[in-house]
């Protein structure tokens, strides 16, 4: 199995600068293994009551550009979700690569302290993932999508009882894969949704040929 990076996070703790670093630093060692290896994100946890009160737009703007980085890394990601997950531990649940969930995993987006669910990026993903009509009333009223229900809409890939098996397979998926090629397929899956054919045939070419000159320089 290929080499994994590890890291813990529980969505009931408040977000914090702690919460930024350790994304931020497990960021750092997955680029400094040059594409090569696996991150393992394990996730559970849900904030409950005035969890926001200690939030400010700065610190929310730096743990979402941490999350855009982990979800552009050169390496592929996978998410275990374990439990009620809401707040930074749905955030990255939805940022990985491959998505696992434990059976009886409960993914929320909780309520912003008053009477609306948060308007963070775990909406935006959820979105991109399953559609608005799908999830609208998870994202707008908060209602809890249960992992069967997960697994339907193609926001879990798995619903496992046994993670460590089946973060083994995950693993199996991308062995031996580029680093950067899988990053480069990753922008152009993600640009796919919002980028006209005409605006997408560039950087699909460009992808094309530098896969052709690696496959030409592997074969000299």
């Amino acid at each position: 199995m290929e080499h994994t990076l590890t890291l813990e996070i529980d969505g009931g703790e408040p977000l914090s600068d702690a919460s930024v670093k350790a994304v931020g630093e497990l960021c750092d060692r997955a680029e400094d293994r040059s594409g090569s290896g696996v991150v393992t994100v394990y996730v559970t946890g849900a904030p409950v009551g005035a969890w926001t009160s200690s939030l400010d737009v700065m610190l929310v703007s730096k743990w979402e550009r941490a999350l855009r980085r982990l979800e552009c890394l050169p390496v592929a990601t996978i998410a275990v979700a374990d439990g009620d997950c809401g707040g930074t531990a749905l955030d990255a649940f939805l940022a990985a690569d491959i998505r696992v969930a434990i059976l009886g995993t409960r993914l929320l987006i909780p309520r912003d302290g008053s009477s609306a669910t948060w308007p963070g990026m775990a909406g935006y993903r959820l979105v991109q993932l399953a559609g608005a009509a799908r999830i609208r009333r998870a994202v707008l009223f908060g209602l809890p999508i249960e992992a069967p229900d997960a697994l339907a809409l193609g926001i879990a890939d798995e619903l496992v009882g046994d993670p460590a098996q089946a973060v083994a397979a995950a693993a199996g998926l991308v062995s031996g894969l580029s680093g950067k090629q899988l990053a480069i397929q990753r922008r152009l899956l993600f640009d796919a949704t919002s980028t006209s054919f005409e605006d997408a045939l560039g950087p699909h070419l460009a992808a094309c040929d530098r896969a052709l000159r690696i496959a030409a320089g592997e074969a000299s």
